[in-house]
């Protein structure tokens, strides 16, 4: 498979993406560092949509079992807001535009995401809920694994970047702007 094909979190993750960091031109450890800012927070934007639907199946499932009276109505303010942070603090929202790949290319978690569950709730068992409810969270744990490979890979770059500037040996006032 050629490079234009490797998902970024796959060449992120390659043992290569982080060799040859104490030669590497400050600008390419940069572009790097860039690289898996953008993929880390893509990752955390799927967790947030897995939680999303994760947290709906499951209070659903608490109100089927009598364990909550609410209709699903009525509680998603309190459902949906539940990941909200403290103060009403803007938290960036990436744009994830993922290509029209064939099938067979698809990433599992865009697989997982177009399933239309919440569209046919009403209509759907106990029973399917609970597989979609294990499938949710073993894609979760799936995203949460890699999320934190690519903040290893995020910090050892920028441990390096860090310790030029202590050795002296990029100035500060280079900074890129923007």
């Amino acid at each position: 498979m050629t490079m234009e094909h490797r998902r970024r979190i796959d060449i992120l993750l390659d043992p290569d993406f982080l060799t040859d960091l104490e030669t590497a031109p400050v600008a390419e450890l940069r572009d790097r560092r860039r690289m898996a800012d953008e993929v880390e927070t893509e990752l955390s934007f799927y967790r947030r949509l897995l939680h999303g639907r994760m947290d709906l199946l499951a209070f659903e499932l608490n109100r089927r079992s009598g364990e909550e009276t609410r209709s699903l109505i009525e509680a998603l303010p309190e459902i949906l807001g539940a990941g909200e942070r403290a103060g009403g603090q803007q938290q960036r929202v990436p744009q994830v535009l993922a290509p029209d790949l064939p099938e067979e290319r698809r990433r599992h978690i865009d697989r997982v995401l177009e399933d239309d569950f919440l569209s046919r709730l009403p209509e759907c068992g106990t029973d399917e809920l609970s597989e979609i409810q294990v499938v949710l969270a073993e894609t979760e744990q799936e995203i949460s694994t890699g999320r934190k490979a690519v903040q290893q890979v995020f910090d050892t770059i920028q441990a390096e970047i860090m310790r030029r500037y202590k050795e002296g040996q990029v100035d500060p006032d280079e900074l890129p702007v923007g």
